[in-house]
């Protein structure tokens, strides 16, 4: 149940962040500070913090637990969904977690147009595809009967680099094109490609 503390909250944490896309628009990440979006926003330096840990959570988000949601809901696909659909589950609940598709598409466009800010967000990545890659091998092994798959291995590590270049890539086409196509049909082209066996 949703109380009225995490209403107001989310209030002011949409308050905050439109502000904030809106002085990175105007001027740009690097040359926007927290001073001047406190400022903006009427609020305190210590206020914005309590909302956000830092400057780059107000674009890229919470992404530990982001991560730690994509991972517990691929594992929590029921058994018979194969490895490829539940990493696809996995990021549609991931991609609608906490903002409007706007607010998705603005955040994104920022990551992509700021090399700062695609530097870290490749790199929180790399961190959430290692965190899965045993939540994959574990389905793998019960697609298989149990039997366990030999270290050397690289099905799940193969199938989590390949789902996420299909996210990344989609994601890039989807801002290109702002929000015209749809996000979901651009990554299952994206996939098809790769899966291809023409």
């Amino acid at each position: 149940m949703t109380t009225l503390w995490d209403r107001s909250r989310q209030v002011a944490v949409e308050a905050i962040l439109d502000t904030a896309v809106r002085l990175f628009t105007e001027q740009g990440y690097e040359q926007t500070t927290i001073a001047q979006i406190a400022r903006e926003a009427g609020i305190s330096q210590r206020s914005l913090f309590r909302y956000f840990g830092t400057k780059e959570d107000l674009v890229c988000g919470d992404q530990d637990a982001l991560g730690e949601l994509l991972r517990q809901t691929v594992e929590q696909q029921p058994a018979e969904v194969s490895a490829w659909d539940a990493l696809r589950a996995g990021f549609e609940v991931v991609l609608t977690a906490n903002h409007t598709p706007e607010r998705v598409l603005e955040l994104s466009r920022l990551i992509f147009d700021t090399p700062s800010l695609h530097a870290r967000y490749i790199e929180k990545r790399l961190r959430w595809q290692a965190e899965l890659v045993p939540v994959v091998q574990a389905r793998l092994a019960r697609g298989a009967g149990d039997s366990p798959a030999p270290a050397s291995d690289p099905r799940a590590k193969a199938i989590v680099a390949t789902v996420f270049a299909c996210v990344d890539t989609a994601s890039e086409l989807w801002v290109r094109h702002d929000g015209r196509l749809d996000l979901a049909d651009l990554y299952d082209q994206c996939l098809a490609a790769v899966r291809s066996t023409d």
